[in-house]
């Protein structure tokens, strides 16, 4: 009987690779046509999108070797992200580089920042009360929080904090006082340097792992049956398995069992994740603005945030063109997709981001989980279910597996981990 992997994503694919040097027979089902998972991309025009942004930041010598293998020539680039708040370009982080501001409103930040109260005094019990400490209040409720709603689709009082570790920069007040009175500020970004392969997408640095792989591809898995160690894909094709594995999120797997008791069907419900849209956005000539990625944090502007993947690689985009890929945090049918085009890309249209004449197509989809939800309840209720089906022999991995936020490399090591 074969080892069986739910998914051919990263961490699914690293599992495979991982247990297949060792002998094992494994099996990979994919429900898609080919492998990648959110590290997967698309093509439309001889222009390539990922699936949302990816680059390669890792320290890992083990993720390094694997990614050099599967693409020896990469690009490399210095952060230079951006913030687009009211018009106006600042510089990233925000907090430390306020100016562009009008005087009034970095008076109103730095007034603020001064008087914060001693966080050593005080519990913290909720991420809008850690953002209101750290930042003070004007600048959390203008900044964190307004982005908060549109990347978390919660408010920040909703969230813990224990996820947070080093991605929001927490400056001193000299560094604040500085940043408002010149845009000539050192870069505080946490990594330094990023990675991106030459040629085809973030994905290209899977394919080592590919590499010998049974990967059954159009194969999703709707019934497992614990009790006969098999399970049931959209095809009618059963399956029996030695041990079983899953890169999926854990509420769809608990979705695939029966007699699940009524405590883990609760939790399961409990989990929570966003879910978004993708518009890719193919342009004729390159004027795009410069920036690898950038965050909106206008309200009335949809996306969270804009990345250009011609930037990241001319490979792709065509000789001459250029592209963005704007991402939308919402659930399926709150907008027609005019509605999100046009609060979207006809928004940055409006603001002279870029022209109307330049695009040469825009492309709408979907995708159900992007990031998991780092509310009040997520411990104690991912602890239930993840128990549960290791108690009845199924292993998860990954950022939906874990129910973690777990960046490529690390979704990755969750699979090499697998022993």
């Amino acid at each position: 009987m074969h080892t069986i992997i739910l998914g051919a994503g990263i961490s699914g694919l690293a599992a495979g690779y991982t247990l297949a040097r060792k002998g094992n027979n494994v099996i990979i089902l994919e429900k898609d046509s080919d492998y990648g998972g959110l590290c997967g991309n698309f093509i439309i025009e001889g222009f390539r999108f990922d699936r949302f942004v990816h680059f390669s930041f890792t320290k890992d010598e083990k993720v390094n070797k694997i990614f050099v293998d599967s693409s020896p020539e990469v690009y490399c680039h210095k952060p230079n992200p951006f913030n687009l708040y009211n018009g106006l370009w600042i510089k990233h982080p925000a907090q430390n580089n306020l100016f562009p501001l009008p005087k009034e409103e970095k008076e109103k930040i730095i007034a603020d920042f001064r008087s914060r109260p001693k966080v050593d005094s005080l519990v913290v019990d909720n991420y809008e009360q850690w953002l209101r400490l750290q930042y003070g209040d004007y600048f959390a409720e203008h900044f964190p929080m307004i982005y908060t709603r549109k990347y978390w689709m919660t408010e920040a009082s909703d969230l813990e904090t224990r996820w947070v570790g080093k991605r929001l920069y927490q400056p001193s007040l000299d560094e604040v006082v500085r940043g408002s009175e010149t845009a000539d500020t050192p870069i505080t970004y946490y990594s330094k340097e990023m990675h991106y392969p030459a040629k085809g997408g973030y994905k290209k640095y899977l394919t080592s792992l590919v590499v010998g792989q049974d990967i059954r591809y159009n194969e999703e898995v709707i019934e497992i049956s614990v009790q006969h160690k098999s399970l049931r894909t959209v095809s009618g094709t059963k399956y029996v398995y030695k041990r079983l594995i899953s890169s999926l999120p854990l509420p769809m797997i608990v979705g695939m069992l029966t007699n699940v008791p009524k405590e883990v069907l609760f939790a399961a419900k409990k989990l929570r994740c966003t879910s978004g849209y993708q518009i890719s956005v193919g342009l004729i000539g390159k004027d795009i603005p410069p920036y690898l990625w950038w965050y909106i944090y206008d309200e009335d502007i949809l996306p969270a945030r804009v990345y250009s993947p011609s930037l990241k690689s001319p490979d792709n985009a065509p000789e001459g063109c250029s592209s963005l890929q704007l991402e939308i945090y919402c659930e399926q049918g709150k907008y027609t997709n005019e509605e999100l085009i046009s609060q979207s890309v006809g928004k940055l249209i409006k603001l002279n981001v870029i022209k109307q004449e330049d695009i040469l197509f825009i492309d709408v989809r979907y995708e159900k989980y992007a990031n998991v939800i780092f509310d009040q309840n997520i411990y104690t209720m991912r602890k239930i279910v993840r128990d549960y089906l290791w108690s009845i022999g199924i292993e998860t991995i990954g950022r939906f597996g874990e129910w973690d936020y777990l960046w490529s490399d690390q979704s990755l090591l969750s699979g090499l981990r697998i022993k």
